[in-house]
């Protein structure tokens, strides 16, 4: 009988073409992949995969092989993430994927509470500016926003995103403040350009009541990652937009200042995204709950509100 490592290494790396690949989504090493077919392929008494210094390719019976697997593989991982979570100890590698400025301020200080509740999980967390492709890259679960929802992937909101405009205390003193959103133009903006498109995102402002203005903003300093834009406000060189997760710390310290309270543009929501299954890893369902919990516990989806003022 096959065990499920030397079964996994083999569909990952057809499906990737690369035992490299492969080991990504995994968490092994390469060298730990290609002796997990290696050994299914002894075992077998057949030859799996072509091997060449660019790719692998499936041989003849690799390919019957795969196709008489199919779904079978899944109906495994769920039969073991089932019990996984029966005996209520999940375990196992937790590959996170989220944006650093919110994964710093929000997530990593969840860790000691987390890792304390759920001792054999072992996090691998990956603090990056980018949507990626969940199941392709073998992540268990994601929190950001704008993320594409392929099939099998399930989005679960945690709050909305509020972009808001914002400035120091002292920069705000040397400056009058704009009756709206149109009056932004007239004062220096700090604005980003966005690492997928390299354009500046420009945004409409909104209130409770219905108006709707553009927020024009000067291009005085450009820069392309959120912190980059907070740090140069706290500096006091001029005012910026960003969601309120990305200031809130700052806003309630008062080390900055809301410009235009009952303003703000809406980017969507802060959704907490994980691959569709019948049947979560225990692993996977701890961390879901446990960062809703958290969400309910904080008060984030109340305080990360722009539209309250």
């Amino acid at each position: 009988m096959e065990t499920l490592a030397n079964l996994e290494s083999f569909v990952r790396s057809a499906e990737s073409g690369s035992f490299s690949a492969a080991a990504r989504r995994l968490a092994l090493t390469p060298a730990a992949v290609s002796r997990n077919v290696a050994m299914l392929e002894r075992n077998l008494g057949v030859r799996l995969f072509q091997r060449s210094t660019r790719k692998l390719t499936l041989t003849e019976a690799g390919e019957a092989f795969l196709a008489a697997i199919g779904d079978n593989l899944k109906s495994l991982q769920n039969a073991i993430a089932a019990v996984s979570a029966d005996d209520g100890q999940p375990a196992g590698v937790l590959k996170i994927s989220v944006a650093p400025s919110f994964g710093l301020d929000y997530l990593l200080p969840l860790l000691p509470e987390f890792l304390q509740r759920y001792p054999r999980v072992r996090p691998e967390w990956h603090f990056e500016n980018r949507a990626v492709d969940l199941i392709a890259e073998g992540y268990d679960a994601a929190i950001g926003g704008g993320f594409e929802l392929a099939t099998g992937v399930v989005a679960r909101t945690l709050a909305a995103l509020h972009v808001i405009a914002f400035a120091s205390p002292a920069y705000l003193a040397r400056h009058p403040l704009p009756a709206d959103p149109s009056g932004l133009i007239e004062l220096d903006g700090i604005v980003m350009r966005s690492l997928s498109s390299g354009r500046i995102r420009t945004w409409n402002m909104r209130t409770v009541q219905g108006d709707e203005v553009a927020a024009a903003m000067r291009e005085t300093i450009v820069v392309n990652d959120p912190a980059a834009v907070r740090e140069a406000a706290l500096l006091g060189l001029g005012v910026a937009m960003l969601a309120v997760p990305d200031v809130l710390p700052w806003l309630e310290s008062g080390e900055l200042v809301r410009v235009l309270p009952r303003w703000w543009a809406d980017a969507g929501a802060l959704s907490l995204y994980y691959p569709s299954r019948q049947l979560l890893p225990g692993k996977t369902r701890s961390f879901i709950d446990f960062v809703v919990e958290a969400f309910e516990r904080e008060d984030y989806a109340r305080r990360f509100a722009g539209s309250l003022g």
